[in-house]
């Protein structure tokens, strides 16, 4: 799906912004570091660069920002971050990587009003759901959700989805509850060149279904809005988006479908759509190559881009509680810009 000439002016003064403040930028690779796999996933030692001061310095977030969106997900050791503070980071390096100024904090529709943290803030929690209502418990090994299901991008069904997002795991378990992420550049990548250039012609319908479902089984109430931005508003959790998605910040395309929220194809039939995205989903899935596997930590932190990877947490707890707090920045509307390059073609022409 082509930009609008809106869309196409927003890029274009973007990578100009962008391209002017490089000049600037510090380098992030000068801190202790290093890559966790050759295509995502970048790792700050313990004692190295510190998210406190990357808080303070405007010329070390639109680093950051551009790091994350390069590498997918960047993770800190020793990050003592409040949630607070994990709300101001993804709101600064959404505004860092160019974001329309009506897109804030993601409010998420089944937040309930008065939280200790605020309604920008997530509890993520593999025991609890909607309060003190409790999830299908992992205790039982011949039970737990069936780790290819889990795979996701946040909230797509939104007409205005995130950019940047943070996560901090406050209760941890000794042992177990990994998160994965994996690369939507390198997903697109993987794909042979007729397909992916049919993937460009087509759009998908994202739905949080299962959160009007959930919602209903606990009262019915009608979802929170707007959830952030002008455009995330109504009831029906629908919005339409690109297959493949142009990240405004590195010009890299990506997959932009997941397993949670999109539920069929536009342009093709309803077993066409079924067959193709079932295909896509194991794509990602199934591919070790394009995934990282994070282990959390005290005080560990993650942050990744939203717009160019999917993640998944691992249902091995065996009943242990793990709880944790998210921020969610909101970007802007997905789109597709067909002069867009991929990450390794882009990378390789720069090589040479």
């Amino acid at each position: 799906m082509a930009p609008t000439a809106v869309e196409t002016t927003a890029v274009d003064s973007l990578k100009a912004r962008l391209a002017s403040a490089a000049l600037q930028e510090v380098d992030l690779r000068a801190f202790p570091h290093f890559d966790n796999t050759p295509g995502i996933g970048t790792e700050f030692r313990a004692g190295g660069l510190q998210i406190s001061d990357v808080l303070i310095d405007r010329a070390k977030l639109a680093a950051l920002a551009r790091l994350v969106s390069e590498r997918g997900v960047v993770f800190f050791r020793e990050a003592d971050i409040s949630p607070e503070e994990q709300k101001e980071l993804v709101q600064a390096l959404g505004e860092a990587g160019g974001k329309p100024a009506t897109s804030k904090l993601h409010v998420h529709p089944l937040t309930l009003p008065g939280q200790v943290d605020g309604d920008e803030i997530s509890i993520i929690s593999n025991k609890f759901v909607f309060g003190d209502k409790f999830k299908q418990s992992d205790g039982d090994i011949r039970n737990r959700r069936l780790g290819k299901d889990q795979w996701h991008t946040d909230i797509t069904f939104e007409n205005v989805p995130s950019d940047y997002a943070s996560l901090v795991i406050h209760t941890l378990p000794a042992v177990g509850g990994d998160t994965l992420w994996a690369s939507a550049y390198e997903a697109y990548d993987r794909l042979s060149a007729p397909l992916q250039t049919f993937l460009e012609g087509l759009t998908a319908e994202h739905s949080g279904e299962s959160f009007l479902r959930l919602n209903a089984a606990h009262g019915g109430n009608p979802v929170r809005e707007p959830r952030g931005a002008p455009e995330n508003v109504g009831q029906d959790l629908l919005a339409t988006h690109p297959v493949i998605r142009t990240n405004p910040v590195t010009g890299w395309k990506g997959l932009f479908v997941n397993k949670a929220f999109t539920t069929r194809i536009v342009e093709l039939t309803r077993p066409e759509s079924d067959a193709l995205l079932g295909f896509l989903f194991e794509h990602v899935s199934a591919n070790h190559d394009i995934q990282v596997r994070f282990r959390w930590e005290e005080n560990s932190l993650a942050i990744w881009d939203n717009r160019s990877t999917f993640h998944a947490a691992t249902a091995d707890l065996d009943g242990v509680l793990r709880e944790g707090t998210r921020s969610v920045s909101l970007g802007e509307r997905p789109f597709f810009d067909p002069s867009s390059r991929s990450r390794r073609e882009d990378l390789a022409s720069k090589a040479n």
